[in-house]
């Protein structure tokens, strides 16, 4: 199935009758993550609804770099032209993100959020941090003068520069990437008024436990569960217990 508002193509499916579940996937994945889940959602009573966001799976690219506010408003958008007016919310990691935005501004379309390894914290930075971007920022303009910068070898460094997921990226994606990871919604947290299941892998390294800690602390009605040597991805290492874990939050 095809969305579009004229400025983007989403690709989505929907399946099944019953209460509105909406499926958000994470950075660099897409609907498909939550096949594994599909049928025993549908099988459950709900009407189940997973998008490839903008510049993921088989929906077109952003028309410009986007930060979380805008997947979160484009999101709502297509949820109305659905003809959703509430539903919950599985997310995992961006998809979170985009949930914790939705959920603090329309909190009355949204009953319960079932989010896991979800980001939307700045990390936690030391002085090398802020080094490592200083001496960044000098490279680049060093760069630009191009004897220097190849004499040197910084346009290679250049390219190297940055974490696996800024460097996979190009064009308008790259600048979408750095909009979303520097979006602090922290300060969102206190506005969720949808009781709110945290479900963390132990050893997750993208979204460290803390993360979770935080977002259990600052969320009025949340709690979290943690699933012991589980990864960012625990939902689909566990996926038995994530779906009773599921089942029991939303549907009892």
């Amino acid at each position: 199935m095809e969305w579009s508002n004229g400025a983007v193509r989403i690709a989505y499916e929907r399946a099944g009758k019953g209460k509105p579940l909406l499926l958000l996937h994470g950075w660099g994945d897409g609907k498909v993550r939550f096949d594994v889940f599909w049928d025993a959602f549908v099988a459950r009573g709900n009407d189940v609804i997973a998008l490839d966001f903008p510049g993921h799976g088989d929906s077109s690219l952003p028309p410009e770099p986007w930060s979380v506010t805008e997947y979160a408003d484009m999101t709502l958008a297509f949820l109305d032209d659905l003809g959703v007016e509430t539903c919950d919310i599985i997310a995992h990691s961006f998809g979170a993100r985009v949930a914790i935005c939705m959920a603090s501004h329309a909190p009355q379309r949204f009953d319960k959020l079932l989010l896991t390894g979800a980001a939307g914290m700045i990390p936690k930075r030391g002085p090398d941090y802020y080094l490592r971007v200083y001496a960044y920022k000098l490279g680049k303009h060093v760069a630009k003068i191009p004897w220097l910068g190849k004499a040197l070898g910084l346009d290679a460094k250049m390219r190297s520069a940055g974490s696996s997921d800024y460097q996979s990226l190009d064009g308008v994606m790259r600048s979408t990437f750095v909009k979303v990871v520097n979006q602090d919604l922290r300060p969102l947290l206190p506005s969720i008024q949808a009781p709110t299941l945290l479900v963390w892998g132990e050893y997750d390294a993208a979204t460290p436990l803390w993360m979770g800690r935080v977002m259990e602390a600052e969320i009025p009605d949340a709690a979290l569960v943690l699933f012991e040597g589980a990864s960012h991805y625990a939902f689909v290492e566990h996926s038995r217990r994530f779906f009773s874990i599921a089942d029991a939050f939303l549907w009892k």
